[in-house]
């Protein structure tokens, strides 16, 4: 490298540096709670030698016990306000003679104060603890053999890694709500719970000579079905054209209405929604771990034959958005349909 060029490759390497320091900063503030109990003396804490929230929903505890601990028996709560939940704990001697305390369970979201219930026991095959929104501390109580209890809090796990095909944090796949792992500031494990999105998630589509199915769900929904309806919209252009619905509980199915998102020879693409009052949902699949769904669910191209014998090429596919989106072009003199039909 030439002394010219040398400022300038210096220059780039403390930007380079800069980037990367608040990039850190982000992600440790997007994975930071508040500190609870200010003023209140620091608590002992319990090292995780794992602590996730797997598959959206599924809670897995695994700490180390204290060397010195005596134990009968050990639980674990999940506190908020004035509600608290108890998980029990299993007691796992090691063979480097140190004890591990695990619990496994699924997380459920409430929209409620109070569920009937949320004393437990909770565990594998039996209904998980149901959570409300907000932050929950997380806390053991270690039951000695003599009777006398030990409360300590969790310290907080190593922040998941950003790399990889599926995301560190997914919602719940059967309700959309988010259960996600913090560290609060003063080193503590957090569990913030978020609510439901309101939302049209896509099931499936497919993909026929004659037509394409989308089946769907509405997450959360804020309206009887009957206030829904689907509809194409066409990008840049705002030509709608809708589609009659069917209706199974909170599930939709309906055929792209392709006959009349055809323009000639002239490709379009199309977002297909579900429209409640102004609102517009844009259906796709969002409650996954994948991280870039467009790269890895992949769709041909496929022609299709229209009721009046005019064939279009048509290609739906999911956006890096994770939204259901086609492109659609006639062919063989395909009729014009969008402008005529709007």
């Amino acid at each position: 490298m030439s002394d010219a060029l040398l400022p300038y490759a210096v220059g780039a390497a403390k930007r380079a540096r800069r980037v990367a320091v608040r990039m850190r900063r982000r992600v440790e503030r997007l994975h930071t709670a508040p500190a609870f109990g200010g003023g209140i003396p620091p608590r002992p804490a319990l090292r995780p030698l794992h602590l996730s929230v797997l598959g959206g929903r599924t809670l897995n505890v695994a700490v180390l016990a204290p060397p010195s601990a005596d134990l009968a028996s050990a639980r674990l709560e999940l506190t908020r306000g004035g509600r608290t939940l108890r998980l029990p704990l299993e007691l796992e001697p090691q063979g480097d003679g140190t004890l591990l305390l695990t619990a496994t369970t699924a997380l459920r979201f409430t929209d409620t104060p109070e569920q009937p219930g949320d004393t437990g026991p909770y565990g594998p095959g039996r209904p998980g603890p149901a959570l409300s929104a907000g932050l929950w501390r997380i806390t053991t109580v270690l039951t000695r053999t003599d009777g006398q209890e030990l409360r300590t809090g969790v310290a907080a796990a190593a922040l998941p890694a950003a790399d990889g095909p599926v995301a560190p944090v997914s919602p719940d796949p059967a309700c959309g709500a988010h259960f996600r792992l913090m560290r609060s500031v003063d080193g503590f494990a957090v569990l913030k719970v978020r609510a439901p999105a309101h939302q049209a998630e896509l099931n499936t589509f497919a993909l026929r000579w004659d037509r394409i199915t989308v089946r769907g769900r509405i997450v959360a929904p804020q309206a009887p079905p009957a206030a829904y309806t689907a509809q194409a919209v066409r990008r840049g252009g705002g030509a709608v054209v809708q589609a009659p619905l069917e209706w199974d509980g909170d599930s939709f199915a309906f055929d792209l209405p392709l006959a009349g998102m055809v323009s000639g020879r002239r490709a379009h693409r199309w977002d297909i929604q579900l429209q409640q009052g102004r609102t517009g949902l844009k259906i796709g699949r969002r409650l996954t771990d994948l991280r870039r769904r467009d790269q890895v669910i992949r769709t041909s191209f496929r022609i299709i034959a229209l009721e009046d014998g005019s064939l279009l090429r048509v290609h739906a596919y999911i956006t890096s958005a994770g939204a259901l989106a086609v492109s659609c072009v006639g062919i063989e003199g395909a009729p014009d349909g969008a402008e005529g039909r709007v």
